[in-house]
C-alpha cells in the first residue's frame, strides 16, 4: 500500500518528468515541409506555435544547424522559431518544371512565400550570407511583413543590370570563389568535390573559427541536395551578368536595382574577422540604407559564420529588437 509520502513523491516526480518532456519538445526541432509555387521547403521549427514567429535564414555553404545555439534563448523567451533550408540545400527541393536558379529576388520571395504557406502575416527575421540577401530583399519589398530584423553583413541588395566594377585587389582576391564558380572548371569541382570545396570556404571565411570535422559533417549532407550545384552556380553567375534570371522575378529585380532602403527596425552585425571583407568600424553609407537602425555592431571573436561563432550576439540582438514595441 502506498503511503501518503510515497504518493506525494511519485506525483512530484511525475510532474517533473512531464515538465522535462514539455521543455525537451520546446527545444528540439520539429522537421516539416511546406509547398510554394516554386519549392517544397523543408524547415525546422522550435518553440510554441502561438509564439511570435522568428525566421532564421542560413547561407551558402551551410544549413539550419547554424542556428542550433541561436534558437534556444528565443524559444525560452516564448518565440516560435522557424529555420528553412534555402534553395538547393538540405530538405528543400524545386518543384517539377521550375528553373533551378537562386538570384536575389528569388530567395527573397521565398521568404514571403514560406511565411504565406504557414499563414504568418508578420515576423522577425535574421540571416547571413544568402540568408542576409534574402532578408534584405524581403524587408525592402515587403516592409509591412517584417517587424524587425538582425542583418548580418549589412545591406547587400544589388543592381544586377549595372555592369559590376572591379573592387580593390584585396577584395577581388577574397572573392576568388565567385569567379571560379563562373567557370566550367568551378562547376565541375562543385559537382565532384563539393564537400572539400565547401570546407575550404568555411576555413577561409572564418579564419579564427576552429571548427571540428564533426561540426562540418553534421551540415555537409545538405550539400548533397540534387539541386545544390544548379542553384549555387546560377546564383554566382547571375549576380555577375553571366546567366539570365527567372522571368517570374524580372519586375522584382527592376525594383531592387533602385536599391530601396530597409525601413524595419534593424540591428546590423558584422564579424570582425570576416575573411571575405573585414568590416570598417563605421559605414555611413550602410547606415543610410537603414533609416530605423537601432545599432550597428562589429562582433569580436567571429568571422563570416557569425551565428556559429557568436550565437549570443545574434539571439541577444533579436531579443533586444523584439522587446521594443
Amino acid at each position: 500500500m502506498h503511503t501518503r509520502r510515497t504518493l506525494l513523491k511519485n506525483t512530484f516526480f511525475a510532474a517533473g518528468a512531464a515538465a522535462f518532456v514539455q521543455q525537451a519538445r520546446a527545444q528540439a526541432p520539429a522537421v516539416a515541409t511546406v509547398q510554394t509555387a516554386v519549392l517544397n521547403i523543408g524547415y525546422e521549427e522550435r518553440g510554441p506555435r502561438d509564439g511570435f514567429p522568428v525566421i532564421l535564414l542560413h547561407g551558402f555553404p551551410d544549413d539550419v544547424r547554424v542556428w542550433d545555439e541561436v534558437a534556444p534563448p528565443l524559444v525560452k523567451a516564448g518565440y516560435r522559431v522557424l529555420a528553412p533550408y534555402v534553395r538547393g540545400h538540405g530538405l528543400t527541393r524545386f518543384r517539377d518544371g521550375q528553373m533551378k536558379g537562386a538570384e536575389q529576388a528569388a530567395i527573397g520571395q521565398d521568404v514571403i512565400d514560406f511565411a504565406d504557406a504557414l499563414n504568418i502575416r508578420q515576423f522577425a527575421i535574421t540571416g547571413y550570407d544568402w540568408g542576409a540577401r534574402a532578408m534584405n530583399v524581403a524587408a525592402a519589398l515587403y516592409p509591412e511583413r517584417i517587424r524587425a530584423g538582425v542583418f548580418i553583413g549589412g545591406y547587400n541588395i544589388q543592381d544586377v543590370f549595372a555592369p559590376a566594377q572591379p573592387a580593390a585587389p584585396e577584395a577581388e582576391y577574397a572573392s576568388w570563389y565567385q569567379w571560379y564558380l563562373n567557370m566550367e572548371r568551378g562547376r565541375l569541382t562543385l559537382m565532384n568535390n563539393r564537400r572539400a570545396f565547401c570546407k575550404l570556404l568555411w576555413k577561409q571565411w572564418s579564419p579564427t573559427w576552429n571548427f571540428t570535422d564533426e561540426t562540418f559533417n553534421r551540415t555537409a549532407p545538405s550539400f548533397d541536395n540534387p539541386d545544390f550545384v544548379d542553384a549555387v552556380i546560377h546564383s554566382y553567375k547571375h549576380r555577375h551578368g553571366n546567366a539570365p534570371g527567372d522571368p517570374r522575378y524580372d519586375a522584382m529585380e527592376r525594383r531592387l536595382a533602385l536599391r530601396p532602403k530597409i525601413t524595419s527596425p534593424a540591428i546590423v552585425l558584422h564579424g570582425a574577422d570576416d575573411g571575405i571583407a573585414k568590416p570598417p568600424a563605421d559605414n555611413p553609407g550602410e547606415r543610410a540604407m537603414f533609416p530605423n537602425l537601432v545599432a550597428r555592431r562589429v562582433v569580436t571573436g567571429a568571422g563570416h559564420f557569425l551565428p556559429r561563432q557568436r550565437p549570443d550576439a545574434v539571439s541577444d540582438a533579436l531579443l533586444e529588437l523584439l522587446a521594443t514595441k
